[in-house]
């Protein structure tokens, strides 16, 4: 794919000082870091390397990326990594895509508690569906799946939503068949929404019995348990959005359909239109209008706002898997689900170094194509001082 005209990072270069200034009220240093980490990416800031191509002798500098799981550009390696770490994992049958949504009601209590409550959104989704699965009058079931969180509408907006990867079937109670969910039918959307909502909601009101949530400005009233209680009550009349996509084929169509999902982030350096008058303007698609692409214009100050509502918690896992694919489980149960489709998992690929110097391999010689390779390590100061023979954002 060709390198977008405008980025992310010529937005915060451009207007991101201005922006920090304004906002001081209530920007963290997470939200700074992210920023800064965005704009250096890919700069003489971080620092590079020197490559020679093996082929035909051409130079050029690659500068280093900032490698943040929030920059637009930083996301194409770790996806690649993560697919092909899960591509010995992929069972011998169909697969099922899922989508648990919360209630936008939901979202000004998101905003201050994102860690509990994005937790609260992974075991809860979870828990229905290995319930329901489990179910004889269903499937009858026990099935295995990840998850993966995105916290963005189209518009940037806050609409926490996890996208959840199914093998069609699952192992029976015993362990002794694989169990084939029928061919144009799961499990029961009705029962899922039930069930999901129930518990989500069950496990909000514990967390607020243990005094794990935040209640700040508009929502300090909420911290009343007569108030916070009235508060969930319309929530069981909201019909919560569960979302079943039919079977998209087996193991060969997986990969091409995971690196859709797995590593994105909030939008993409693609999506982006243009940036003048202290306005940015980008693509984005209405489901509610037959999916079409239409262009939304903010200010500066409102784009980067939207796009820091999706900075997750230091630390947070947003990939996790479920049922016989647990990280405890996954060793003993996945080989036999394998046994049991009668085929057997493929044996692991070569590791290789994430280093720099790896990194620089898969990068090719514009001239002759040639592999490019690294000869040298530069500093920020060190690229500054020297005149380079060609400078490329590679990396």
């Amino acid at each position: 794919m060709s390198r977008p005209p405008l980025e992310v990072a010529d937005i915060i270069r451009a207007a991101g000082e201005v922006f920090i200034e304004q906002n001081r009220h209530w920007l963290r240093w997470k939200h700074v870091k992210v920023l800064r980490a965005i704009e250096r990416c890919r700069t003489a800031a971080l620092g590079g390397h020197l490559d020679e191509c093996t082929r035909c002798g051409h130079r050029a500098i690659s500068f280093n990326s900032c490698r943040n799981r929030h920059c637009p550009k930083c996301q194409t390696a770790a996806r690649d990594r993560w697919i092909a770490a899960r591509q010995r994992e992929l069972l011998p049958t169909r697969y099922l895509h899922v989508v648990f949504t919360l209630p936008s009601r939901l979202a000004p209590l998101v905003l201050q508690n994102k860690k509990v409550i994005y937790d609260l959104l992974f075991r809860s989704s979870a828990e229905t569906l290995l319930e329901v699965a489990r179910n004889p009058e269903h499937l009858g079931a026990e099935i295995g799946f990840f998850s993966v969180l995105h916290s963005w509408s189209q518009q940037l907006n806050l609409h926490p939503h996890l996208h959840i990867v199914i093998p069609a079937g699952g192992l029976s109670p015993d362990h002794t068949r694989w169990i084939h969910a029928q061919e144009n039918y799961f499990l029961p959307k009705k029962a899922l929404r039930k069930v999901f909502r129930g518990k989500f909601v069950d496990a909000l009101k514990q967390a607020f019995r243990n005094g794990q949530l935040n209640f700040h400005a508009d929502l300090k009233l909420l911290a009343d348990p007569k108030t916070f209680a009235a508060w969930l009550r319309p929530l069981f009349r909201e019909k919560w959005v569960v979302y079943l996509k039919p079977p998209f084929g087996g193991p060969e169509y997986v990969l091409q359909y995971l690196g859709r999902y797995t590593h994105r982030v909030a939008i993409s350096n693609h999506r982006l239109v243009s940036f003048a008058d202290s306005q940015v303007t980008f693509r984005w698609r209405d489901s509610a209008d037959g999916n079409k692409q239409k262009l939304l214009p903010l200010s500066v100050n409102e784009f980067l706002t939207r796009f820091l509502l999706h900075i997750l918690p230091q630390g947070f896992v947003r990939i996790r898997n479920f049922g016989f694919l647990a990280n405890r489980r996954r060793s003993t149960l996945l080989p036999l689900c394998f046994q049991l489709l009668g085929t057997t998992p493929q044996p692991p690929a070569e590791e290789h170094s994430s280093s720099t110097e790896d990194a620089a391999e898969l990068y090719r010689c514009p001239y002759c194509g040639g592999p490019m390779k690294v000869i040298e390590r530069l500093t920020a100061a060190e690229i500054l001082l020297r005149s380079p023979p060609e400078v490329t954002a590679a990396a």
